[in-house]
């Protein structure tokens, strides 16, 4: 088996991917994906080897990323937009043997210092010059090569997760995790069909791009638009005129389109199925959604590791606040902190065990320890209930608990009492240590624009709303709030 053979068996006039308005049908797709495959091994690339990829959403991502898989290497997606410093790190974490360039990265990655990246051997230059690369146009005319077979434990991406409780680190994701997620998404009706126009804006470097868009749309056989920088009134143009039936998103996106203005009613007339997940979707963008545009948006969770849905609410009747049920073809559990089911209604934190989870951080055995049990579950750190359905409610994160005097404090529970109060934008809130009660509740608040925040009256309003020990002691006002490219709040970085 190999995931890169998603793309066989469609037939090969039907179109795989549109991009900068080009389209790219299955059999011209097989045909780049085999040449670029036979010109990375002409490179003396090959099994194992660790492969950078800092591309856009644009049809050279796809056909490299196929492409290294298919060689049975390791595909690494990164960020093209990040700073030459994180791409040097992010490289030498996972010692890179190549790179395939995209002009997005080509800012960043003139100041990259390959020096002091000994394993990199070859770059690849998909636009552009680059000194002592390789043309990628070199590369994808040679000779083609057949796909790889390789064990389903096989190694095929490493994606570093967004880093929200701790320091990014590369999580190890096989061939049969990748491709096991994709099929339980078709089984519980959370998957698409050949006839599926999907909108792909979602970035490829993160695993709800590469393998909630691109997998689960390549082995359907759909057509995805790929689109590489988020603009509402020109994304309701191509939802439009390309007739698209799939739209998956983050909360940015979709609030974004809640509050569009302009937007007609009939903007998402050819949209069968709207999708969110990676962050908490706020309940009232949902609700307005839904009375301008008739748009039911369907709520999932899933995290890299698992990678990564784990519920979704696709094919079943929607319930605001839920994520959906867990797909069919795994196991979830909610458990106490010993490690004990939880009885129903009681919140616990989230497990889950099935052939999608990942096989364990890169070089990181102690981190991998924590997360991973020894007889397979993985141990999420979010925090839900279910109701009588069988619904995921989510309440917050483990690692995110503030402890005041031996009290949990959930802070989504605090960000919520503070978004109630008028003229409060967005919230973040942590904890912070105290010489008396071990921690004390801090907030960060962003006001609307024009309206002046008073730190006491928002204090007040929580002890009228929350225990004591929930409340803040301290509020700061900033002019935003640290996020992460699909929307989710990065409580490290706030102190």
């Amino acid at each position: 088996m190999n995931l890169a053979s998603i793309i066989e068996g469609h037939p090969a006039d039907s179109v795989a991917l549109i991009s900068r308005n080009r389209e790219t049908t299955y059999g011209a797709l097989r045909e780049q994906v085999a040449a670029l495959r036979g010109g990375l091994a002409g490179l003396g690339l090959g099994r194992d080897d660790r492969i950078a990829l800092l591309i856009g959403n644009n049809r050279h991502f796809v056909v490299s990323y196929l492409a290294v898989i298919g060689l049975g290497a390791v595909a690494v997606p990164l960020n093209p937009t990040s700073p030459a410093h994180e791409i040097e790190r992010e490289l030498a974490a996972v010692g890179a043997v190549a790179a395939v360039v995209g002009p997005s990265a080509m800012p960043s990655w003139r100041t990259v210092e390959v020096g002091k990246l000994p394993t990199l051997r070859h770059v690849v230059a998909v636009e552009g010059e680059i000194a002592g690369a390789t043309p990628l146009d070199d590369l994808i005319h040679g000779a083609p090569m057949d796909v790889i077979d390789v064990d389903p434990d096989d190694l095929a991406v490493l994606v570093f997760t967004s880093g929200t409780a701790g320091s990014p680190r590369a999580a190890m994701l096989s061939h049969g995790n990748l491709l096991a997620n994709i099929e339980q998404a078709d089984a519980s009706d959370s998957g698409m069909d050949s006839t599926d126009v999907v909108y792909g804006v979602l970035p490829m470097f993160h695993i709800f791009g590469l393998n909630v868009v691109l997998g689960i749309a390549l082995h359907a056989g759909a057509t995805v638009v790929l689109v590489q920088r988020f603009d509402p009134s020109t994304a309701l143009e191509t939802i439009r005129d390309r007739k698209v039936t799939v739209v998956p998103g983050a909360p940015p996106m979709w609030v974004a389109f809640s509050m569009f203005d302009d937007a007609p009613a009939d903007a998402f007339a050819t949209v069968r199925s709207a999708s969110t997940g990676a962050a908490k979707m706020p309940e009232e963008a949902i609700r307005r959604l839904d009375e301008r545009f008739a748009l039911s948006l369907e709520e999932g969770y899933g995290l890299t590791e698992a990678s990564p849905v784990v519920t979704s609410s696709r094919g079943i009747p929607i319930k605001i606040g839920s994520v959906g049920r867990v797909l069919d073809g795994m196991q979830v559990r909610l458990v106490d902190e010993s490690g004990e089911d939880m009885l129903d209604g009681d919140a616990g934190e989230i497990w889950v065990r099935g052939p999608n989870v990942f096989k364990g951080y890169l070089d990181d055995p102690e981190s991998t320890a924590r997360v991973l049990t020894t007889d397979g579950w993985l141990r999420t750190g979010d925090i839900a209930v279910t109701d009588g359905d069988g619904y995921l409610y989510l309440i917050d994160r483990a690692k995110d608990l503030i402890i005041v005097s031996g009290f949990n404090v959930y802070p989504k529970e605090v960000e919520d009492v503070l978004m109630e109060y008028p003229g409060v934008a967005e919230v973040g809130v942590i904890g912070v240590p105290h010489p008396h009660t071990g921690e004390a509740v801090k907030a960060f608040v962003v006001a609307e624009p024009g309206v002046h925040l008073d730190e006491d009256g928002l204090i007040d309003h929580c002890m009228d709303e929350l225990a004591r020990y929930k409340c803040p002691s301290k509020i700061l006002f900033v002019d935003q709030l640290p996020r992460n490219v699909t929307g989710k709040l990065l409580r490290r970085e706030l102190m």
